[in-house]
């Protein structure tokens, strides 16, 4: 079996090289390891390092997003033939030397996807993550847990490896981040995804690239897992939408209709029986929503396996994993 490990990278001329050059070449059951990096429009050495430490360098010339760099990464394996992918951060926060650990239940076939969890084991929690990194972390796995229908820990790691099913299945859409994308993504296609707990090294006054800003990073999260969940599960979406709504309609109709009781009128509550009856209407509005998107679930699913097949034909006769791209 074929390895590439992919590294999308922005401005890491300080550790690319070391982080290539520690990661093994030698894994059982695995024939071949090749090393991607990345480029999302380093303005440093990044690149030239990188090709000098022996790795494979796909430059995107602008920054275009860590999501954009991953699929990139993805197109590069599936067109090479490679039967497995894992991606690491270029900057040494990650072990190398444990990706033999991640890829573990890929290999005895008990995993489609694996993620490193640094929430998983108590005494794995990184000593250096600020409590705010640290507790958003956790809130988004709990969001992530509850869409999904599944226990997660860790959904914003970006130390992960992939069957190469599971890069034929894995469709993308947001160019900022992937990480909490593709948990829904594979769970509602009913791919096995295991939790690694591994360590993971936080260095003093490294800021992240992509959650540097944390009210940006939460912002565009939050409307990818929007989107996603929208498209993914539209009947829950607009039916959680509906319910609000006629809770709020309740509550007001409750007042109006309390008045009506102790008083035999409804004047002096004209203008909140309006805002009951706007939400009633709002109501009806997203229970319809939810109904006819529900059906269109079915044409997603046919689209999505039509997709499917139509990359699993396209990267049938791949090119020899050694040419560069």
């Amino acid at each position: 079996m074929k390895l590439l490990v992919v590294m999308p990278c922005l401005n890491e001329a300080a550790t690319v090289q070391q982080v290539v050059l520690r990661i093994p070449r030698t894994i059982p059951k695995v024939s071949q390891v090749d090393v991607l990096v990345v480029d999302d429009g380093s303005t440093d050495d990044t690149a030239r390092l990188a090709t000098e430490a022996g790795a494979y360098v796909h430059s995107h010339g602008t920054n275009r997003g860590v999501g954009a760099a991953l699929k990139s990464a993805i197109s590069f394996a599936l067109g090479h033939g490679y039967d497995l992918m894992v991606n690491i951060d270029g900057d040494g926060q990650f072990a190398p030397e444990d990706i033999p650990l991640l890829l573990a239940p890929i290999l005895e076939e008990r995993a489609d996807f694996t993620t490193a969890s640094r929430f998983k084991e108590a005494h794995r929690i990184p000593k250096k993550m600020s409590k705010v990194k640290l507790y958003g972390n956790k809130g988004m796995s709990f969001l992530i847990s509850k869409l999904c229908g599944q226990k997660f820990y860790d959904v914003s790691c970006g130390f992960r490896a992939y069957s190469r099913e599971t890069l034929l299945q894995l469709n993308l859409h947001g160019a900022f981040t992937y990480t909490q994308e593709t948990f829904i993504d594979l769970v509602s296609k009913q791919l096995r995804i295991v939790e690694v707990p591994l360590d993971v090294q936080y260095f003093e006054g490294r800021k992240s690239r992509v959650a540097g800003n944390i009210i940006r990073y939460a912002i565009n999260s939050a409307s990818i897992i929007t989107r996603i969940y929208r498209d993914y599960f539209p009947f829950k979406f607009f039916m959680t939408i509906a319910a609000a709504s006629l809770a709020l309609a309740v509550g007001f109709g409750s007042i109006v209709l309390y008045y009506y009781i102790t008083t035999g009128r409804f004047i002096g509550h004209v203008f909140i029986a309006s805002i009951s009856a706007f939400f009633i209407l709002l109501t009806l509005l997203f229970f319809f929503a939810a109904v006819v998107t529900d059906m269109l679930v079915r044409i997603r699913n046919n689209q999505e396996r039509m997709l499917y097949l139509a990359k699993k034909s396209h990267y049938s006769c791949p090119e020899k994993s050694g040419a560069g791209d």
